[in-house]
């Protein structure tokens, strides 16, 4: 399984992250984000991270200036915490797939609409 180490270096990432996230970190650009998912390099040289900010929209100037800090705050405790020799570089990008995802859907709502009268459906078969 040549993908196997990878996945598994990026999910202790993201689990390690989001705990650092919520008890380490004290910077209040940081406060309302989600980090969606943590892709790692084949090298594991360099791990991107997919975040959201909570509540929906483009992220911030502030939040993209926090997250380079933290970046940096982060590197150094999350290969220790992992046992690696190696800290991967780790990269911030805002996840543009679940915004994707609402689009591809709107449109194949549009392309097939549900009918009304196929949510309720009447009782025929009953005696009143």
């Amino acid at each position: 399984m040549p993908g196997y180490r990878p996945a598994r270096i990026a999910e202790l990432i993201h689990q390690e992250l989001a705990q650092r996230l919520r008890e380490d970190v004290r910077d209040p650009r940081l406060v309302d984000l989600s980090i969606t998912r943590v892709d790692v390099s084949r090298d594991l040289k360099r791990a991107t991270i997919h975040y959201l900010p909570l509540g929906g929209g483009d992220p911030s100037k502030e939040l993209d200036a926090g997250l380079s800090d933290v970046a940096r705050f982060l590197r150094g405790p999350i290969g220790r915490a992992l046992r690696i020799r190696h800290a991967p570089e780790l990269v911030f990008v805002f996840d543009t797939t679940t915004e994707a995802a609402i689009r591809v859907s709107r449109i194949l709502t549009e392309l097939h609409p549900q009918p009304a009268s196929a949510s309720v459906a009447p009782d025929a078969g009953e005696d009143a």
